[in-house]
């Protein structure tokens, strides 16, 4: 996993690394809510939050390791909001080499991944995220995690995300949250996911 450290004692704004309108499943409106507005909200108030917590400085990964109360919320977002908005793209929406013979060896086939991480993000009761990581002993995992979670805090290395706050989808799908999470495999880029193993 490729970590975000701050520059000056504070945490910079990612820029989005594709054109607000060419992801096609998730519409430019939504992108300008949540990157814009709610991204922002969160690294404002994770720099607000950093000074006198003993955390100045860390990468992000470490405040969130460490972090407690609105100090983890707001790191555990930007990290969660930073890794989702990277692993999507225009391109390379299979995965191939080494991740996929993982994933065929961990879950029997891509589809069956797919659909088990899938049904993990549209059973996760109220707001969080569904993850694909890497557990200590080599293998892949799914993982609910409930509002800012992220798997490093258990010790895991995440390499895929799907948001599944309302904020992520509501004004594109409404109340359907499946359709959501199906849509996204149309704009995955498994090379920015494999570069995080």
């Amino acid at each position: 996993m490729k970590d975000i450290l701050p520059v000056n004692g504070i945490f910079e704004m990612m820029q989005l690394p594709y054109d607000a309108e060419a992801l096609g499943v998730i519409s430019s409106n939504t992108l300008g809510f949540h990157h814009g507005k709610h991204l922002k909200a969160y690294v404002d108030n994770l720099n607000k939050l950093l000074p006198g917590s003993g955390l100045e400085g860390k990468p992000i990964s470490e405040v969130v390791r460490q972090a407690e109360g609105g100090l983890f919320n707001n790191a555990g977002q930007v990290l969660n909001h930073v890794m989702y908005f990277e692993q999507f793209g225009t391109a390379n929406h299979e995965p191939t080499g080494k991740l996929l013979e993982m994933i065929e060896r961990d879950f029997g086939s891509f589809g069956a991944f797919q659909k088990e991480f899938e049904q993990k993000g549209a059973t996760l009761f109220g707001s969080g995220w569904v993850w694909l990581s890497l557990n200590s002993a080599g293998h892949l995992v799914i993982t609910q995690e409930a509002n800012a979670g992220n798997p490093v805090r258990s010790g895991l290395v995440p390499l895929l995300t799907f948001d599944v706050w309302e904020h992520a989808y509501y004004l594109d799908y409404q109340n359907r949250r499946a359709d959501y999470l199906a849509a996204l495999w149309q704009i995955v880029d498994w090379q920015v996911v494999a570069s995080r193993l």
